[in-house]
Formats: C-alpha cells, sequence, structure tokens
C-alpha cells in the first residue's frame, strides 16, 4: 500500500480519537438478549440493540431456522433467476405480502440493499425523487446511485415538502421518499400529510420501515397501521434484522408492477446471493409468533414509555417520541464517548452516537427498549444514567 495513503489514514484516525469521534467494537461473548456477556467476562444489561420484540434468540425462532437448514442447506451459491429460487423464499415472498397487506414482495440480503436497488430500476433522468433530510443512509445511497433529480427537504416539514413537489412538476415520475421512523431520533414520519401531498401532487411514496415493522401498529405492521394508511403507501422498504428475530435480510413491498420491474432490473437483487436458508425459516417462524399475539408489541411501548417518563423526570434531555428509541442528548462528542463507557461500568451497555453517524453537535446516548426487558432492568439503567449523569454534570 502507498505509504502516503498510509500516513494519511494514520492522520485520519488519530483525529478521530482526539475528536472523540473514533468507535471501537466491543466483543460479545453470548447470545443477543436483554443481558449479554461481554469479553471482559461481565454479565451487562443490553440497552442498544434493535432487538424490539426480544426474538433475536428465541428457542422456536432458532428450531425453525435449524430445521430449515437441515432440509434445504446452508446457502443456495447463486442468485435468485440463476438457479436460487427455494419454494420457502416465495413462501416468504407471499407471507410478507399479506404481513403488510401489498401485491408482492422481493427478497434482499439486507434492507440496505433494498434501499440501494429501488430506485434505479424505476426513476431515469426524466423523473424525480424527494427525500427528509434525516433518511437512512441506505436511502441516500441508493438515491445516489440513480440518475433522477434529487431534492431534499428539512426532516418533516410539510411546507418544505410541498416546495419540493411544487419545482419537480415538470418531471415525468415523482417518488417520496422517507423513514417510517427515524432512527437516530425515534419520531415517526407526518406520513398521513405526506400521503395527501403525494395524491395533490401525482406523487409515489416510498417508507422504509425497518424500526417500525414488528411493533408499530395495532398489530405491529408498521407505519401504514399505525396511521390508518393501508393501499396508501406505493412501497415498503424493511428488514427482518430487527424486531423478526434479529438476522438479516430485508425486503421491498408494494404494488405489483413495481415489485416485478424490480425483480427484472434491480441489481443488489440480480447480483447478490439468495438469502439464506436459515434465514427465511427463522423469519417465517419471527412472522407466525407476531401473527398469534400483541404482547411482545405492547410489552415494549410500555417500556418505551416508562423509561422515557423516568428519564425526563430526572432531569434528562429526551428526544421527543412514541417509539422504542429514546435519545438522550448530550450534544458534545467526547462527552457522549465518556458516558457510554463509564455506563458499561456501571452494567448497562450502551453506545455514545457521533458524527457521522449524527451531524456535528447532536451526539447522543441513543437507548432502544425491548420485550425482554423487565421493568427491574429498567430500573437499574435509569439508576445507572441518574448516577453517571450527575457524574458528568449532564443533569
Amino acid at each position: 500500500m502507498s505509504k502516503n495513503i498510509t500516513e494519511e489514514l494514520r492522520e485520519q484516525l488519530e483525529e478521530q480519537k482526539k475528536d472523540g469521534l473514533y468507535k471501537s467494537e466491543r466483543v460479545i461473548v453470548s447470545p443477543q438478549e436483554s443481558e449479554i456477556k461481554i469479553s471482559s467476562g461481565e454479565k451487562v444489561l443490553n440497552f442498544c440493540a434493535n432487538n424490539y420484540l426480544g426474538l433475536s434468540n428465541h428457542p422456536a425462532i432458532i428450531e425453525a431456522a435449524q430445521e430449515t437448514m437441515n432440509r434445504w442447506g446452508y446457502g443456495l451459491s447463486s442468485v435468485r433467476f440463476i438457479c436460487g429460487t427455494l419454494e420457502i423464499h416465495k413462501e416468504l415472498e407471499q407471507k410478507v405480502s399479506e404481513f403488510l397487506r401489498v401485491d408482492d414482495t422481493l427478497l434482499y440480503a439486507a434492507c440496505f440493499d433494498a434501499n440501494s436497488g429501488v430506485f434505479e430500476p424505476l426513476f431515469g433522468e426524466e423523473s424525480a425523487i424527494i427525500s427528509d433530510q434525516l433518511n437512512h443512509a441506505s436511502v441516500i445511497d441508493g438515491v445516489r446511485l440513480c440518475k433522477a433529480k434529487r431534492y431534499r427537504y428539512r426532516h418533516s416539514e410539510m411546507d418544505e415538502l410541498e416546495e419540493c413537489l411544487k419545482q419537480s412538476q415538470s418531471e415525468k415520475h415523482r417518488i417520496i421518499a422517507t423513514d417510517g421512523v427515524f432512527s437516530m431520533d425515534g419520531d415517526l414520519a407526518k406520513l398521513p400529510e405526506i400521503c395527501d401531498l403525494a395524491e395533490k401532487y401525482d406523487a409515489l411514496v416510498l417508507v422504509d420501515d425497518s424500526h417500525a415493522t414488528g411493533y408499530i401498529g395495532k398489530t405491529g405492521r408498521g407505519t401504514f397501521e399505525h396511521f390508518g394508511l393501508e393501499g396508501k403507501i406505493d412501497l415498503i422498504t424493511t428488514t427482518f434484522g430487527k424486531s423478526l428475530g434479529g438476522a438479516m435480510g430485508g425486503c421491498t413491498a408494494g404494488r405489483k408492477e413495481i415489485i416485478e420491474m424490480l425483480r427484472q432490473k434491480s441489481r443488489p437483487y440480480l447480483f447478490s446471493n439468495s438469502l439464506a436458508p436459515a434465514i427465511v425459516g427463522g423469519t417465517l417462524k419471527a412472522l407466525e409468533l407476531l401473527l398469534q399475539s400483541t404482547e411482545l408489541q405492547e410489552k415494549v411501548m410500555d417500556n418505551a414509555k416508562y423509561f422515557r417518563k423516568k428519564m425526563i423526570e430526572a432531569g434528562f434531555t429526551i428526544v421527543p417520541g412514541e417509539t422504542a428509541i429514546v435519545p438522550v442528548m448530550l450534544y458534545d462528542e467526547p462527552r457522549a464517548m465518556e458516558m457510554a463507557d463509564l455506563m458499561l461500568r456501571e452494567g448497562i451497555y450502551v453506545i455514545g452516537f457521533v458524527y457521522p453517524v449524527v451531524p456535528r453537535g447532536k451526539a447522543r446516548i441513543r437507548v432502544q427498549l425491548s420485550a425482554a426487558h423487565d421493568k427491574e432492568q429498567l430500573d437499574q439503567a435509569i439508576s445507572a444514567f441518574i448516577k453517571v449523569g450527575k457524574k458528568l454534570a449532564v443533569i
């Protein structure tokens, strides 16, 4: 490797460390649960997993994954259109379509791939994509891969969205792209207003519901269910790697003509291996468990409400919201990293989120609640936050 670039990279990494932006990876030596064991041998409470329903280590999902692998093998060594389509892939696509109440579904290795591959096949130079400023990185990258004109509106500012729609009226096709639940702030998109504007200006709507599918809405179907917008969303992208068992995999779901064109032209779908059988089997079981009861959805939302209320009462600055994501705002990068380290010493596993994951000056601890947490664990985390918060003069 060139000496020039190695020295430059070394300097940049040192600069990141000095600025409090360097991200270290902690090593976990146990399955993903509400209590985990880290490489130092300590057991700590986990408050930063996307394990909203507590299904990541559910015995029924593990058993289903094992049985599916025994029946269908470890991997396909192929993409879908060559020799990589199994009967269970079609079954999962059908089940997801029924769950999300759409025409059809296309499976991907991850929702990042779904978002990367959704725009380019559908929208060319005569089209426009209008995107929320705080959309997930995968949506942003997907837009960059497309030749359509790009418009961006300030987060959830509907007047600005409408102005973008007015400015782009001459384009042949337009689509509004938004997260359903925004991953860093935990707030919900203003989907009713977005759908009204889309109808008024003849635009499509795409929602990335990765942080909603499984627990938002009366039966966990996501933001469209929460707002009563069934049939109003043209495309939903989402993941199986959060609420639905937490392994990998994602999908794009929506109107049949759109999905069929993606099946023909979406590059991450055409040129990536088929989703592994074990993940398909585990996800099918996760969907089955979701449809049996709403107990887990209710539990995680109750936990989030309780945690949010107690943290506000303690004096922390919490981003308003009604999801299982509760950002504790610190606004200072080194302090966020230090707080995460001190929380770990108190037996609470959380992570400091700093630039470029969030904008500069918006550093935070993002707490994520799970149906697997009990009240005693919530109180333990709150007590640790208060202790560390006082030590760092946060409260």
